[in-house]
């Protein structure tokens, strides 16, 4: 048991998840630019953030992944590589991340009506940054 000058009192949080120790900040804000930089498709549409939570076959995640190490691999090598150290990790980190999304979802049975769920509400977003930005062709 925790006791506080205030007099609060809380239980031993020794045991529980320390997302604050487990996390980098600066991790954490260096990936989600090169997400966000990355919703920008070839067509210069603007895929939502959590596009990628609808989810992709295994073996994409797996060859992404491998291209990105290898860059990583490069760069820790001394070699320059196609994207640089920084992408090169968070690539890497966005491919291991959709890897095991889609096995976390498999093992605990996503059900259909909570995917569908999804695709609702991604629709519904998406139509509510359309009326905010009209400029946005489409998600």
């Amino acid at each position: 048991m925790r006791n506080f000058d205030t007099g609060a009192t809380r239980d031993n949080d020794e045991t529980k998840l320390d997302f604050e120790g487990f996390l980098s900040p600066l991790v954490l804000e260096r990936f989600g630019e090169y997400m966000n930089r990355n919703r920008i498709q070839k067509d210069g549409k603007i895929r939502a953030s959590d596009n990628w939570q609808k989810g992709m076959p295994l073996n994409c995640y797996m060859k992404s992944g491998w291209r990105h190490f290898m860059d990583w691999w490069k760069e820790h090598r001394g070699a320059s590589s196609r994207e640089g150290l920084e992408d090169a990790l968070c690539g890497l980190m966005f491919n291991t991340m959709g890897y095991l999304h889609e096995h976390l979802k498999e093992k605990t049975g996503v059900s259909e009506d909570a995917k569908d769920a999804y695709r609702k509400f991604s629709k519904e977003i998406t139509l509510m940054n359309k009326n905010i930005n009209p400029k946005v062709k489409g998600f």
